[in-house]
């Protein structure tokens, strides 16, 4: 008990240089100026506070807080609330040659190495959970099945969650809990009275999801996604979901700023060779 050294910063400074980090991406260099304090002391208080942030999980009301996907169906269900969901994606550098899922990071909608995560809100844009990142490659709708959400919502009290097109199917799978814009029944030659009914329609659903997008970005300020270095294995097997509110439970890294500890083998192997060049 007791053991390695103690902390020369208190928790309120910790807590703080934690908030300042995520919000604005500070690096660790630059806080460890403004707090007096060596960089390794920031280090080690941000990678205490994060893990503490995400198991506090997501403030609905004073002692109510939600730390799964099942308590935020309960959550609507009860408050009488409608929900949305949503998927975004993070790009991330390209695995290493040689890993087996190397293909799955691409996205198909933007061609790029990708993680996607799904993001739940109520009906203002607030977030209220979000989900396990998984490969680019993972269509929506199937993101969904692998959360069980159709048995939870299947099962569970009767709600109203909108979600766009990519996820059109669901709304039979749960009797009619998610509700999708309509599918076209005329794919060429439309006339002209159902090309505008579809044009109605669409914008009326499109104008009651559209907060889930201002969730999304406030989790993007907090930089909840980071820019992950390749081939890092936990965004396939995270050890359980982050909440919405809390982006502290990200991976710790700084590869973005191109510290040298966090690079991998085949940039130290370059910046050595280069430095050897310099000599």
């Amino acid at each position: 008990m007791g053991a390695g050294a103690k902390h020369r910063m208190v928790f309120i400074d910790r807590l703080l240089a934690t908030l300042v980090h995520l919000r604005h991406g500070v690096t660790h260099h630059v806080l460890a100026c403004w707090f007096g304090a060596d960089r390794s002391t920031v280090t080690r208080a941000i990678g205490e506070v994060r893990p503490l942030l995400a198991e506090r999980g997501c403030t609905i009301s004073p002692g109510v807080r939600l730390r799964t996907l099942a308590e935020f169906v309960d959550h609507l269900g009860q408050a009488g609330k409608t929900g949305i969901i949503d998927g975004t994606e993070n790009q991330i550098r390209r695995p290493a040659i040689g890993r087996k899922d190397r293909d799955k990071f691409i996205s198909g909608k933007n061609k790029q190495n990708a993680v996607k995560a799904m993001v739940f809100t109520d009906g203002d844009g607030r977030p209220l959970f979000c989900s396990p990142p998984r490969p680019g490659s993972c269509a929506d709708i199937t993101h969904a099945r692998k959360l069980r959400l159709v048995k939870l919502l299947a099962d569970g009290p009767p709600v109203e969650i909108l979600a766009d097109a990519g996820y059109q199917g669901l709304g039979a799978q749960t009797g009619g809990r998610v509700v999708t814009p309509p599918h076209r029944k005329f794919k060429k030659n439309a006339p002209d009275w159902y090309e505008e009914m579809d044009e109605r329609q669409r914008k009326a659903h499109s104008s009651r999801r559209i907060r889930v997008e201002h969730g999304i970005a406030h989790l993007q300020n907090w930089r909840y996604w980071p820019v992950a270095s390749a081939a890092e294995s936990t965004w396939t097997t995270p050890s359980k979901p982050s909440p919405a509110c809390c982006p502290s439970n990200r991976p710790q890294t700084e590869s973005w700023l191109g510290r040298r500890e966090h690079r991998g083998p085949g940039l130290r192997r370059l910046t050595a060779n280069r430095a050897r060049a310099r000599w």
